[in-house]
């Protein structure tokens, strides 16, 4: 049984390199291969995600998939596929609900929370978070657990694929001290340049420089990092019940303004947007149509709902009526649609209204 102390009460549970593990997940011939996801190499595209047999050889997110492919010839090329990087994130976030209660979403495929206190052997607890991540969502989970959100994700990330980190209070100086500073958040590339010219490339190392220099060097932001580097993060756990919001978007196939394959799209939005709320046990209260024209400008139209409203006919009947004020046969055509649902509220048990959906 592992004793957690009882300031080692932050998780983080994330999975790593979270865009190519989705890939490695919808095809199983990429288990074991070289991954790379990203935009068009053609246009100067970047990498957005590379697997860990990638990194290995020196490629990293940001850079031009043309570089990318350069250093990787072997690495299978997967398009930014957006759409089912939020569907499969929402199946993560729901199986992780079962044994996070409370949690503030991250990043596609991350979360934090509280350590529950029903979790007395804290091992075991975690090491069945990461098994039912995998057998129920197919996906390797990294755990980390510390007295802070910040440490808890650089615990996370320092345990390995499907590990488990621990960082305790009195140990945060050892964890931190052989890290290099790039590892702590708000240290990017240049910061992270003029540090090592003041002789400072790992956390330990910036502890031993005079305040004042790195005051004067960095302001503020030097004082920031100086804190970090000490352990000390002040960020608190937002939890939320459920998203705030939840969008799908499509590009159409052909720019129209005819309505017929406009609807046939707006068709296929509601559907994926009710299976997503669903996969939430979620209602909309509200909702907003994108519509993206060929010459770069958008129109929105919102609607607040007299009802909350789920299902693929209500939604499709919702956005039609917000696709009508948008008169896109007397404007150019149409590249784009994207329908959001906010005012998202738990599904209760009373029965759909199926008219009047719209206030007055």
């Amino acid at each position: 049984m592992k004793a957690v102390g009882s300031r080692a009460r932050i998780v983080f549970a994330g999975v790593s390199n979270f865009y190519a593990e989705v890939e490695r997940r919808a095809d199983d011939k990429l288990v074991g291969q070289p991954i790379l996801v990203g935009g068009d190499p053609g246009k100067k595209g970047k990498v957005q995600s590379a697997s860990r047999q990638a990194q290995d050889v020196g490629v990293s997110v940001g850079m031009t998939m043309l570089e990318a492919a350069e250093l990787c010839p072997d690495a299978i090329v997967r398009p930014t596929r957006m759409d089912l990087y939020r569907e499969v994130s929402s199946v993560l976030v729901r199986c992780l609900r079962e044994n996070l209660q409370k949690l503030e979403l991250g990043s596609l495929g991350e979360v934090y929370s509280s350590l529950p206190v029903r979790a007395h052997d804290v091992s075991s607890w975690a090491e069945e978070v990461v098994r039912l991540t995998w057998s129920e969502v197919g996906l390797p989970l990294q755990l980390g657990i510390a007295p802070s959100k910040m440490l808890a994700r650089l615990a996370a990330e320092e345990s390995g694929e499907q590990g488990i980190g621990w960082v305790e209070a009195p140990d945060v100086a050892a964890f931190l001290g052989p890290l290099s500073l790039s590892r702590l958040p708000r240290v990017g590339v240049k910061t992270a340049s003029r540090l090592a010219e003041m002789g400072a490339r790992t956390v330990g190392q910036i502890l031993q420089l005079d305040t004042k220099v790195v005051e004067q060097e960095l302001g503020n932001h030097g004082l920031a990092i100086l804190e970090m580097a000490a352990g000390r993060d002040r960020s608190v756990i937002r939890a939320t019940r459920f998203p705030k919001t939840i969008s799908r978007k499509e590009t159409l196939s052909l720019p129209s303004r005819d309505r017929s394959p406009l609807d046939a799209c707006l068709a296929r939005l509601s559907t994926a947007l009710e299976g997503s709320l669903a996969r939430h046990g979620l209602k909309t209260s509200r909702l907003a149509l994108r519509v993206g024209l060929v010459d770069e400008t958008r129109l929105t139209r919102s609607e607040t709902l007299t009802v909350a409203i789920g299902s693929r006919f209500d939604l499709e009947r919702a956005v039609q009526s917000l696709l009508d004020r948008c008169e896109v046969s007397l404007v150019t055509e149409v590249r784009s649609l994207g329908v959001v649902a906010a005012g998202l509220v738990a599904i209760s048990g009373e029965k759909d209204a199926q008219l009047d959906l719209f206030e007055a």
